[in-house]
């Protein structure tokens, strides 16, 4: 748990989507899959553990013991291959509470968790983890409260089912959407209601517009966004920053700057999220983000 109360920090520790890619083309924006901190009101919540979830993890050593939530969107492998990797849970004194949506065969968080951890995937089961893990089995639609910070979820437009999550904390609110496919004819209300006037809405920006709609090799069906859609629903929700997220792996850091360049045209106030990008909402002088280097904490 973090000892601040009066703070509502945003840390990036993977930002790509689909599969891990470190190299030498990847070095600034990151090669590591999903996982984001946030450290709000006095409670330290974790969303999603991808590979980011490791790098975390040895971050996290030096403040043992740790209490913290974990939220999982849905358990694709980008989601959950940092689990099994993330060394406080193997520590006996801390302590996680770890929330996840039933899959649509029944299965909870807990048995997806655990069945990666199975021989002969997996040389170790979870239960040798010496850590308290508590695990929730989340409805849908259904408030979470941590002390004072509540959390929202609601179901998303992606294969197998994945939820998104709004942070609510002191008037601030950060929305965090991955995965989901935008609707070809409307916006998506479940996306709306999360995002609606938060300070940070973190979007799943797997593709541009060409790559989603190509006659060659369409993405229609694949489960992910683009940053155009990203843009669309930002302003429709009255969105004071937006965080382009979930990156494909083919997309080099070449490629990422153009995006930032294009989504910072049509929407000012918006970053590429990259790994080790710290976002503060209660800064009291906000800085353009989209002009800052890597490893830079940035006033939301």
């Amino acid at each position: 748990m973090s000892s601040v109360k009066n703070q509502f920090e945003v840390q990036f520790w993977g930002v790509r989507g689909s599969i891990a890619c470190p190299g030498a083309e990847t070095v600034r924006y990151g090669g590591n899959t999903s996982c984001v901190e946030m450290r709000v009101g006095g409670q330290r919540l974790i969303f999603d553990g991808g590979t980011g979830l490791r790098v975390l993890g040895q971050s996290l050593l030096k403040e043992t013991p740790i209490q913290a939530n974990m939220f999982f969107t849905h358990s694709h492998w980008d989601h959950i291959q940092g689990f099994p990797f993330f060394v406080p849970a193997f520590i006996k004194g801390n302590r996680f509470n770890i929330y996840g949506a039933e899959a649509p065969n029944g299965s909870t968080i807990e048995q997806r968790l655990n069945d990666q951890m199975l021989h002969p995937n997996f040389p170790v089961p979870l239960q040798i983890m010496g850590a308290e893990m508590n695990f929730k089995t989340l409805r849908i639609g259904e408030d979470v409260h941590i002390g004072d910070v509540v959390v929202n979820n609601a179901l998303l437009n992606h294969p197998g089912e994945a939820v998104g999550y709004r942070v609510n904390w002191d008037s601030h609110a950060v929305a965090y959407i991955t995965d989901t496919e935008h609707f070809p004819d409307r916006l998506d209300d479940n996306v709306m209601g999360l995002c609606r006037d938060a300070d940070v809405m973190i979007y799943d920006a797997t593709y541009t517009n060409e790559e989603y709609y190509s006659k060659k090799s369409s993405k229609v069906g694949w489960g992910h966004s683009t940053w155009q859609e990203a843009v669309k629903v930002a302003k429709a929700a009255n969105v004071k920053r937006l965080v382009i997220f979930h990156h494909d792996p083919l997309h080099n850091d070449d490629f990422m700057d153009q995006i930032k360049d294009d989504t910072a045209q049509q929407f000012p106030n918006s970053l590429v999220a990259w790994e080790g990008l710290t976002l503060d909402l209660l800064a009291e002088s906000p800085v353009d983000a989209s002009a800052v280097s890597p490893h830079t904490k940035v006033s939301a």
